[in-house]
């Protein structure tokens, strides 16, 4: 059985209704889907995937957002960014400090997390290694998927500053995912990738 590693957005877990939707849709296709709950803080957040990527050793990784930022720093795996988040240190900084909800159940039970200034700190430490040790066999398997009508976060031109343009693409929608982008453009993307049927 061949291996997805779903990696969530900021504020949100595992349980996000986009993993359970790509879990129902690739589980008859031989494909599992793993959505683990990614720590809050980013100092913890990438050892944790890499060693997801170590254990699981998937047949390719899907991010969004916040998620994505990390996965690209994942070489070597066959990854889909989804509106990726290269910036949260900034984006936090304007969203403001404080307390914030989980949009999305969390294994541990926590209904919410606090944003200061050592996530934001960290958060900075962790984007000074993106786009970093980019070997030609890796921008072969990154792919970037973008909401044309993203308000909330932009980063079109980075991804296509590093990475092979033929493997940017635009989809009708904003920056969180939803079942029509799911099935219009990262399902698509996801079977063609594997070499699945639909």
């Amino acid at each position: 059985m061949k291996t997805l590693l779903y990696i969530h957005g900021f504020a949100s877990s595992g349980a996000t209704g986009s993993a359970t939707n790509m879990r129902n849709a690739l589980y008859h296709q031989g494909v599992q889907v793993v959505a683990p709950d990614v720590p809050v803080m980013p100092a913890e957040a990438l050892p944790f995937l890499r060693q997801q990527v170590q254990t699981l050793q998937p047949d390719i990784i899907v991010a969004t957002s916040m998620g994505a930022m990390y996965a690209e720093q994942l070489r070597g795996t066959l990854r889909i960014l989804v509106n990726p988040s290269f910036h949260m240190a900034r984006l936090l900084t304007f969203m403001g400090l404080g307390r914030k909800v989980f949009r999305n159940p969390r294994k541990d039970g926590a209904k919410d997390f606090k944003v200061d200034k050592e996530m934001i700190a960290q958060f900075r430490d962790i984007e000074k290694q993106s786009f970093t040790g980019i070997t030609p066999a890796d921008k072969a398997l990154v792919y970037g998927l973008f909401g044309d009508h993203d308000s909330r976060v932009n980063c079109q031109e980075e991804f296509r500053r590093h990475y092979d343009a033929t493997h940017f693409r635009l989809f009708d929608g904003d920056h969180y995912l939803n079942d029509e982008v799911l099935r219009h453009a990262v399902m698509p993307l996801v079977r063609q990738l594997l070499d699945i049927g639909k």
